[in-house]
């Protein structure tokens, strides 16, 4: 719909237009087109359906959104306080992830969504790579994560140009910072569920005195190891961020 919409506008204006156009925006540039002759006049008019055809899919986009929102907040989640996750993604982590105590620790979680390095060492020459195995539509909440945090002055883009000045290339940042920011996601759903579970039912969330969502930034410590350890029941409290 939309590169139908953008070649009608190609054919129509004068110097074309750019694809990134809003519904809005196009309404706006068709508003300046007056053709005279019969083919101009019906690429404007289908142009024309296909930009009120737009306006009701953002709408109902906007609504549905609106609705995600509401029910992941009514859950009691802060996934979404975390800086690139919006109610898709935490929806996406509430469902596939369901009670995040079935891990261990934050190892297991990086090795069950994909982010956990695998050893790709050569001799004396020590190297890892992405891992293709594990949950990937939790990696993709992930790596959208990462891509926007990199977008913005965060401290994720700081820990991504931290691992650069240190030799890493762009694709070993890209895999550092996503397994930092599992981490980063797998202590907040403990943080929930440890707030959650301290409520009871029918309770209010309170304060926890572990780490909350505003400590919880690629600064925090977190294992790069290429392979889970060993079970450690002390994951499953909020331990202090180690260097």
């Amino acid at each position: 719909m939309v590169s139908q919409l953008h070649q009608l506008l190609l054919e129509l204006i004068p110097g074309g237009a750019k694809k990134s156009l809003s519904a809005a925006q196009a309404k706006a540039l068709l508003a300046t087109v007056r053709p005279r002759d019969a083919v101009g006049k019906a690429r404007r008019r289908v142009a024309a359906e296909l930009i009120g055809d737009l306006e009701r899919v953002y709408r109902r986009s906007k609504e549905a959104d609106k609705e995600l929102k509401e029910l992941v907040a009514s859950t009691g989640t802060t996934l979404m306080d975390l800086h690139g996750i919006g109610p898709s993604g935490a929806a996406r982590l509430l469902v596939e992830v369901g009670n995040i105590t079935r891990f261990p620790n934050r190892a297991h979680f990086a090795s069950w969504n994909g982010t956990a390095p695998i050893d790709a060492s050569f001799g004396e020459q020590v190297r890892h790579r992405l891992s293709r195995a594990g949950n990937r539509q939790i990696n993709r909440v992930l790596h959208i994560m990462a891509t926007v945090q990199l977008r913005n002055p965060t401290e994720g883009r700081a820990y991504f140009d931290r691992k650069k000045t240190t030799g890493k290339t762009s694709m070993e940042a890209m895999r550092a910072l996503k397994r930092r920011l599992s981490d980063i996601v797998y202590r907040t759903m403990i943080n929930d569920a440890t707030v959650a579970t301290a409520a009871g039912p029918g309770g209010q969330r309170g304060t926890t005195t572990g780490s909350s969502v505003t400590d919880s930034h690629p600064q925090a410590g977190s294992s790069e190891k290429s392979l889970p350890g060993p079970a450690e029941t002390q994951d499953r409290t909020l331990l202090p961020a180690v260097s």
